[in-house]
């Protein structure tokens, strides 16, 4: 009679060790528990955040119940939080020594290869720091005739006659704008190219190569939804791989557009080398040529390969490939975008003040057409609206997840909110995003607002405290030096840490020129911009849309048709 009994206290037991493990732990005992949760599952499943994140939704989702709740940290899964706080927060977990985790090597990859945005271990990522680190410095940009030939050839030779061509061929069409964001692609993936591989050996999608180049935005952007899956469901994703269904959540095509993307690199790569061969030997090059970053990194990986003893020439080959695969992606791509979302309050009515103040202040450079590096970083305005920009349209305003430290338990939280979380448990992922700390009111007041005075120091502006805007009488008021340094610390468009991004200096540079390139010769106004409206999700590219609605980046439509985003009609200055 005893026997049966047996197996029913197993199942018993089993069942309450599911329910103790699952829900009862989780939700009420775990040093998590005392932590806000952001929905009522949070505790005990994954699947509201996954949701969000599926529909690209989760950025915007996550700042608004941080300021619902009042909240700096929130659960937002059994064993994730998302954290808003500087103090306690951002500084802890980006400063803090917290590993990367496989969020990131899962999709940012390239040829197999982890580059160093990718890497998961704090050593391998300080060496390939230490190695490129000074080539991006400011002071190196600033200084380099590499750099100064480029960009004279890019915004002179290149950006300015391809606005003026589309001028002409718009005049043509009836008169329905430019687009812009097509525009600032090829730019920026001119500029990052150049720097990286020499002008010669790098991309001309402004003038030679626009087709090619839409082709490369096409793959590069329309492969970006898919790296949900990789990302937050890599088990998944590799079980359906071993059964040859992959292609249920991931399309076939998207495989066959990262190839095509790293054969298109290794390209540049292999003339970047024979380059960089001739000038080791003695050849003459010229200025602008020199494959400034790829000598650097090769130079760097070939005495470390020395040092080891380790490796082959065929293993740096796709070393140096992957690395500078993932410079140029993001190089190009977070600019662009950010430079769209400019372009789009610029070129406002509403704005049109701001864009008379650019050009005037464009105009007293020594040389009317100077694009020296110096000069041009040094002008108020045009650093205050790009600024401006980066904080409310942040390329990346998502989520940047990091592991708390294996070996020891976090203390996480605002002390000032009293909001302090202690003993969270080992592997405990964590994450701030760049959308949420841009838009703390008590940092930036009115912060859904495009306001770039917010950005302009009271003792060097001093004419700016007088109302400039005659349409509405608007009164700026330009900033206190302490007011400057709180929001420093809490503008994180570009990372904070020993991970921030390693190009942050060449992308304000470039950034600054090209904006000069067009706001100092064009005045620009908005004749379509329906397709203005922000991915949710990790990067914050503009959606765009067609005859169907908003789809999504990249590309065409079936019928053929040009997807919209941002168009505005240019009138050359005649005065520049």
């Amino acid at each position: 009679m005893s026997l049966p009994l047996l197996p029913t206290a197993a199942a018993c037991a089993l069942f309450l060790t599911i329910v103790y493990k699952f829900i009862l732990h989780p939700a009420f005992i775990s040093p998590l528990s005392k932590v806000p949760s952001a929905h009522w599952s949070s505790s005990i499943s994954p699947l509201w955040v996954l949701y969000h994140r599926l529909l690209q939704q989760d950025t915007p989702v996550l700042a608004c119940l941080h300021k619902k709740f009042n909240a700096p940290i929130l659960r937002i899964a059994p064993n994730e939080l998302s954290v808003n706080c500087v103090s306690g927060g951002l500084r802890t977990i980006y400063s803090g020594g917290f590993e990367k985790g496989t969020w990131y090597s899962n999709v940012f990859s390239n040829y197999d290869v982890q580059p160093m945005f990718a890497m998961e271990d704090k050593e391998g990522h300080s060496k390939r720091k230490r190695i490129l680190s000074n080539i991006y410095a400011k002071s190196t940009l600033q200084s380099s005739k590499a750099l100064d030939e480029q960009t004279e050839v890019i915004i002179k030779e290149r950006l300015r006659p391809r606005i003026l061509a589309e001028v002409e061929k718009e005049a043509t069409n009836g008169g329905g704008g430019i687009e812009f964001y097509d525009i600032f692609c090829a730019v920026t993936m001119d500029f990052v190219s150049a720097y990286i591989f020499g002008l010669e050996n790098g991309s001309d999608f402004l003038v030679s190569d626009k087709d090619g180049g839409i082709r490369l935005f096409h793959d590069f952007k329309a492969r970006q939804k898919y790296t949900f899956w990789p990302q937050e469901c890599p088990g998944f994703t590799r079980f359906l791989a071993k059964l040859g269904l992959k292609w249920l959540v991931v399309p076939t095509w998207v495989d066959g557009a990262n190839q095509d993307i790293e054969s298109w690199l290794m390209g540049m790569c292999e003339k970047a080398k024979q380059t960089a061969q001739k000038i080791d030997g003695g050849g003459e090059v010229n200025e602008r040529d020199v494959p400034t970053v790829y000598r650097q990194l090769e130079g760097g990986l070939q005495k470390e390969q020395k040092k080891s003893g380790i490796g082959a020439e065929g293993n740096l080959k796709i070393e140096i490939a992957s690395e500078l695969l993932d410079h140029t992606l993001a190089g190009f791509d977070t600019s662009s975008i950010t430079l769209t979302w400019l372009a789009w309050q610029l070129s406002k009515t509403s704005n049109q003040h701001w864009q008379d103040m650019l050009r005037k202040e464009i105009s007293t450079l020594k040389e009317e057409d100077s694009l020296d590096a110096k000069a041009i970083d040094a002008l108020p305005i045009l650093h205050a609206i790009l600024m401006e920009s980066l904080r409310l349209h942040a390329a990346i305003p998502g989520q940047q997840p990091r592991i708390t430290p294996s070996h020891t338990l976090t203390t996480l939280g605002d002390p000032e909110a009293g909001a302090v979380y202690a003993n969270l448990p080992p592997n405990t992922r964590v994450q701030s995003q760049a959308y949420a700390l841009h838009r703390n009111p008590n940092v930036f007041p009115d912060p859904d607002s495009w306001l770039p005075d917010r950005w302009l120091n009271a003792s060097s502006s001093p004419s700016l405290t007088a109302p400039v805007d005659t349409m509405t009488d608007t009164v700026y008021t330009p900033r206190t030096a302490d007011q400057l340094r709180e929001m420093s610390r809490y503008f994180w468009a570009f990372g904070s840490g020993g991970r921030m991004c390693v190009g942050s200096n060449l992308a304000m540079l470039d950034m600054k020129a090209t904006i000069v390139g067009v706001w100092g010769k064009f005045q620009t106004t908005i004749v379509d911009d329906e397709g203005m409206v922000p991915n949710g999700g990790y990067m914050a590219e503009p959606l765009g849309v067609g005859k169907g609605g908003h789809k999504g980046i990249g590309g065409k439509y079936a019928d053929g048709e040009l997807r919209r985003f941002l168009r505005l009609k240019v009138v050359e200055n005649m005065k520049a």
